[in-house]
């Protein structure tokens, strides 16, 4: 690993702490080296915050000038609820900017490297490519479709079942497995499950291991409001709950749910359930950037055939269970040639347990 490398990858652990907090804004990691010393760090941390570029010059121990800047994602060269980066790491005599994803999203205007040349500054991109647009992925997905990046998660056996023929699904995987779902649940916006689920484990859906937590919003699916009034989702007040119905649903028992302080949201019906589509575009409205969709059976092949998910992350336990509830359901493809495919495949083996990540090709 190089220099340049070596401190790209040290922006990209800075960018990782805004995972979950920056909605609708992207995760990015800055470093200021001058002189082969590290003088300044910075990341965003919430939107309206100030941008890594900023936060990391104005972190420097020593004038930044004739230093490089290494930038997970191009500086934005763009006035919204803060100023240009761009800009001010010109005036800040940087001599070298770093970049490691092109910024690609819709919006409007000139970007921050063609500027940043024009100004005589050397700019250098697409140091640790990869890492860094996958570090920026979910923000790509909302500005440009109007919807959360959504993430599939199922813990399946090798058979692909989520649960027992009796319906008992505690535990699939392991307790390691177990703890990094909840990792990803901190990483995200929100979190997602369908109503079967609600009604059969009464789920809190809270972070509850790893540091630096706080909780996702809690969304349900149910298109006839039977969500318990008494669980967990409904009282417990960990989070907020939101929970997505259609005119089906009972009147006088929205407005016990809402008087409980739950979100409940009609949505208009498909074929008799909440359609998706219009759900997903009221969670980007919301700055829903990372949702990570929870369970499986008919709301994940919904999902799916609607064109709905962006990657799966599928947990697989190393025992054969049998029986009905597949992790998939619906109509499902006519053709093996039609199934769905991933990129970007990683494998990784957690405690026992395999953890197969993907994303899915269009």
């Amino acid at each position: 690993m190089n220099d340049d490398e070596r401190y790209m990858a040290r922006a990209l652990e800075l960018a990782a702490k805004g995972k979950g907090r920056t909605a609708p804004n992207p995760c990015v990691g800055a470093v200021v080296v001058k002189n082969g010393a590290v003088i300044g760090e910075g990341w965003h941390r919430k939107a309206g915050a100030p941008h890594a570029e900023v936060e990391a010059l104005g972190s420097c121990g020593e004038s930044p000038v004739g230093a490089t800047l290494y930038v997970t994602l191009e500086p934005c060269n763009h006035t919204g609820r803060t100023g240009p980066c761009a800009v001010a790491v010109k005036e800040a005599g940087i001599a070298r900017v770093v970049i490691g994803s092109r910024d690609t999203s819709p919006k409007k205007g000139m970007r921050g490297a063609p500027y940043l040349r024009r100004a005589g500054i050397e700019v250098v991109t697409g140091v640790l490519k990869e890492a860094c647009d996958e570090m920026v992925r979910d923000f790509l997905t909302l500005a440009g479709k109007g919807r959360p990046h959504v993430v599939m998660k199922c813990a399946v056996t090798l058979d692909g079942k989520v649960a027992t023929k009796t319906g008992d699904s505690r535990w699939v995987t392991g307790p390691a497995a177990r703890k990094r779902v909840h990792a990803m649940r901190n990483d995200a916006d929100a979190v997602m499950i369908g109503v079967e689920t609600a009604l059969a484990d009464d789920p809190a859906l809270t972070v509850r291991h790893g540091s630096n937590r706080r909780n996702p919003l809690r969304i349900v699916v149910d298109s006839r409001l039977r969500i318990k009034p008494g669980s967990k989702l409904a009282t417990d007040g960990a989070a907020p709950t939101l929970v997505a119905t259609t005119d089906a649903a009972p009147k006088a028992k929205i407005a016990r749910l809402r008087k409980a302080g739950v979100d409940v949201l009609v949505i208009p019906a498909r074929k008799g359930k909440v359609a998706l589509g219009p759900l997903m575009a009221e969670l980007g409205q919301r700055n829903v950037m990372r949702l990570l969709v929870e369970g499986a059976g008919e709301m994940a092949g919904a999902l799916m055939e609607q064109g709905l998910v962006d990657e799966v992350a599928f947990f697989i336990a190393p025992k054969i269970a049998g029986g009905p509830n597949a992790t998939v359901t619906g109509g499902g493809v006519v053709k093996m040639a039609d199934a769905w495919a991933l990129s970007n495949v990683a494998v990784e083996f957690i405690d026992g347990d395999i953890l197969v990540r993907g994303l899915v090709a269009r």
